[in-house]
């Protein structure tokens, strides 16, 4: 029986763990409380700069601190303390200007406040619109959330599915772009948002742009009304605000620097430390320019935006073959996912080089130190524009924004025209010229697809000349472009109908003036014949004038470019260049371009007379010479040789009827018919003896094969017993003993040689090599071939 008190004693050290346990619990639930009931009653002083005093907790801070962020920006002084406070937040900010900061540290603060863990599920989501820009969130949140236990996740296009499908349950916060998060929502098992705690929406205008208004109406009905929103954009359009709308509740709307246009339904901000600068420059001129603006800005970061993928694969293709002298790299949304993401980590760490891309860079993306901003094709609103420019003079940094605009001067720069080396280029290689012809077509089809078509006109383009400054032997054909020369021959011709019946209808009527004289005609006839000259001259005029609209209607020059586009490589579709490039199928690629090879004669046919003219004499007279001379030659028929060696014409037929009477009638057929069988029948005979006799010899040469490999065997056991024998005769003269075994521990007798296996080439070498070579040297000196073996082994057994 114990006494008391060690009882007590025991009890008391059991619950001195339970009770520090119990108090660090304590402690870190007020530490929370308090840290939430400071951040609900902050306000932010006007001068507020440094994230130290904001109302975050330790780890956010130690995050913040590592990751190099000391000091906010606008838009994070203002909206990180509203968000804080748990209230939906519809901000409007310049890019560049840090609203990735703006929305993760609100995400890592109210969800380490609640104590969210792996077993809580989803308790954040952050939806981007693009993949590159899904990435630099994902970075950005493992840079200063390292601290915090929260599990992340990172969901986009391109990736695999299934392994996403596996992690998708653990994760606490998410970074997705719409359509693959949509797509998990409705088919991975498991992946519930019913405890979702806050929303962020990244670039919200942009979203919508790209199609994804339904597929964002789908992914709302999904998650829970009982969420906190953020919405954050550079621009705010009509679309932004109906969505605020619909997905905020009593959202505190925060802007900086916001320039309303009252005449317009959007709300744009630029860098203000931008600046911007345009150029006027025809189309022509467009790849001249932007070649010069490069080689005289060889140590700058550019990004140079175009308005399809198929510009900037042609613009970077050429640029990198005519070698400028910085590094070139380009992005579009045909590579793969792979590519984007190593072509943007690798412009992000260059210290210069260009970078040609699509709009897919133009939102979010964060180069650092980008010096210019080149935009070679006009974009298609105001906030793209914003959106362009917003690539550089980023955070405090300076950066320069360049717009290339038509028409028609060129002034102030000095250019290096490099249109003959592209048609070089063009003629030498033929992907290089499909390239061409492909991003001839996009431009066009962008210039046609633009809304406002009183300042983007498709027919009123310098198209020849453009195709010119692209290295093209002429313009490519185009439907939609000749659709637009055929309404405007329409046009033509009913304003030529309408000139020739008005000329006609003044005729008449000129006519009939004629024939009943007014009555203030005088006698001698003046008046009248004034009026017929008069309805003369309108006449004519309106004739000639229906004449030439007729002569410029149908006459057409055909250039040598025109010839040349007709005849060379019409054929070089994706099996050159997908070589090249990622080809990835364009469904409506057929309506928009048609390319037909020209009917002519080889220009080398010694026959095309429609060539002879462009000679001169002297080639005239060689290829009649030789014209005459392939038309007059003699027809010779083909030789053969036989077995013999004798020559003799092909397929030398003799006549049939003459044979029959050479050989005295059916009869004499008959018989040369049974010889004939017979011959053959003899070499049917022959060649199976033959046959026969060769089945034989293979039969035999495989036993005598098969005894040498049997004979082998035999040796090299012999070998192996014998060298076993003499090891067994050494040890016993040295030991003394005949003893060749060993003992191991509980006294199981083990064999010191185990029979070699037919597998291991190495056994069977130790064991060829004998102990005591003396006794079998004559033997070995001797023994050279397979029977001398056999006669050796043979001896020694006998010993």
């Amino acid at each position: 029986m114990s006494t008391p008190g060690p009882s007590r004693s025991k009890n008391q050290k059991a619950q001195k763990p339970l009770k520090s346990a119990k108090l660090k619990r304590q402690t870190e639930k007020e530490k929370l409380q308090a840290l939430e009931q400071h951040a609900l009653e902050f306000e932010p002083p006007a001068d507020l700069r440094a994230f130290s005093d904001l109302p975050i907790s330790d780890h956010t801070k130690k995050g913040l601190k590592k990751a190099f962020f000391v000091n906010m920006t606008d838009i994070q002084a203002q909206s990180i303390p509203v968000s804080l406070k748990g209230k939906d937040v519809l901000g409007s900010a310049r890019t560049g200007s840090g609203k990735t900061l703006a929305f993760l540290i609100p995400v890592l603060e109210i969800l380490y406040r609640r104590k969210w863990g792996p077993a809580d599920g989803l308790g954040a989501l952050i939806i981007s619109p693009t993949r590159e820009l899904a990435v630099q969130i994902f970075e950005v949140l493992r840079s200063i959330g390292g601290y915090h236990s929260f599990s992340a996740g990172l969901i986009i296009g391109g990736k695999n599915l299934k392994d996403e499908r596996e992690r998708l349950s653990r994760m606490n916060i998410l970074v997705a772009t719409p359509g693959r998060l949509l797509q998990h929502m409705d088919q991975t098992f498991g992946f519930e948002s019913d405890n979702l705690q806050m929303l962020v929406l990244d670039e919200a205008d942009r979203i919508l742009d790209m199609g994804f208004s339904r597929t964002l109406s789908a992914l709302l009905q999904h998650l829970p009304k009982s969420r906190q929103t953020l919405l954050f954009s550079a621009t705010q359009t009509n679309s932004v605000k109906d969505l605020a709308r619909l997905s905020l509740k009593d959202p505190v709307a925060i802007g900086i620097d916001a320039v309303d246009d009252p005449s317009s339904s959007t709300t744009t901000a630029v860098p203000k430390n931008l600046e911007q600068h345009y150029l006027v420059c025809t189309l022509d001129q467009k790849l001249s320019m932007l070649w010069s603006f490069i080689k005289s800005h060889l140590q700058s970061k550019i990004i140079v935006f175009l308005s399809s993928c198929k510009q900037v694969r042609y613009v970077f293709e050429t640029f990198c073959k005519l070698h400028p002298g910085t590094p070139l790299i380009q992005l579009h949304g045909k590579q793969k996912q792979m590519a984007r993401l190593s072509t943007y980590d690798k412009f992000a760490h260059s210290k210069h080089g260009v970078l040609f891309a699509t709009d897919i860079a133009a939102r979010g993306l964060d180069f650092p130190s980008v010096d210019w901003v080149l935009q070679v094709d006009a974009p298609e609103d105001a906030a793209t524009y914003v959106h362009r420019v917003g690539r550089t003079a980023r955070y405090d940094s300076k950066g320069k924004g360049l717009l290339f605009l038509m028409p028609s001067e060129e002034e102030g720069i000095k250019t290096q025209d490099i249109q003959n080396q592209l048609q070089n280029l063009c003629f030498q290689d033929p992907e290089i010229k499909y390239l061409g012809q492909r991003a001839f077509v996009s431009y066009l089809r962008s210039v046609h697809l633009h809304k406002d078509k009183s300042i983007f006109k498709v027919s009123e383009l310098p198209i020849e000349k453009f195709a010119d400054a692209l290295g093209l032997p002429g313009a490519p054909k185009i439907k939609f472009l000749n659709k637009e020369v055929a309404k405007q021959r329409k046009n033509m011709d009913r304003t030529a109908e309408a000139a020739k019946a008005a000329a006609l209808k003044t005729v008449d009527s000129g006519s009939s003036d004629g024939a009943e004289p007014s009555d203030s005609e005088d006698e001698d006839g003046t008046e009248s014949s004034l009026k017929t000259s008069n309805v003369g001259s309108h006449y004519s005029y309106f004739f000639s004038l229906f004449i030439d609209i007729v002569i410029d209607m149908k006459q057409t020059v055909r250039t040598k470019y025109d010839r040349m586009f007709g005849r060379k490589n019409q054929n070089i579709l994706s099996e050159h260049y997908t070589k090249l490039v990622e080809k990835q199928p364009d469904d409506d690629e057929e309506d928009f371009i048609t390319l037909k090879r020209a009917d002519h004669q080889l220009p080398d046919d010694p026959l095309n007379e429609v060539q002879m003219d462009n000679l001169s004499k002297r080639k005239q007279k060689l290829s009649k010479a030789k014209r005459t001379v392939l038309l007059n030659a003699p027809v010779r028929n083909k030789l053969v040789f036989d077995q013999e060696g004798n020559a003799h014409e092909a397929h030398n037929v003799a006549d049939a009827e003459e044979w029959v009477k050479e050989k005295g009638g059916m009869t004499g057929v008959a018989e040369e018919g049974l010889k004939y069988a017979e011959a053959e029948r003899g070499k049917m005979n022959l060649a199976d003896i033959v046959d026969r006799q060769e089945a034989k010899e293979k039969k035999k040469e495989k036993k005598r094969k098969r005894k040498d490999r049997e004979r082998a065997q035999t040796v090299s056991f012999a070998l192996w017993l014998i060298c076993l024998i003499l090891k067994s005769d050494s040890q016993n003269d040295s030991e003394g003993t005949a003893v060749a075994s060993s003992f191991s521990d509980d006294g199981y007798v083990s064999p010191e040689f185990d029979l070699p296996s037919q597998e291991s080439e190495e056994d069977e070498e130790e064991f060829a090599r004998p102990t005591k070579r003396s006794k079998l040297d004559d033997h070995s000196q001797s023994a050279g071939t397979l029977h001398d073996d056999e006669e050796l082994a043979l001896r020694l057994l006998r010993r």
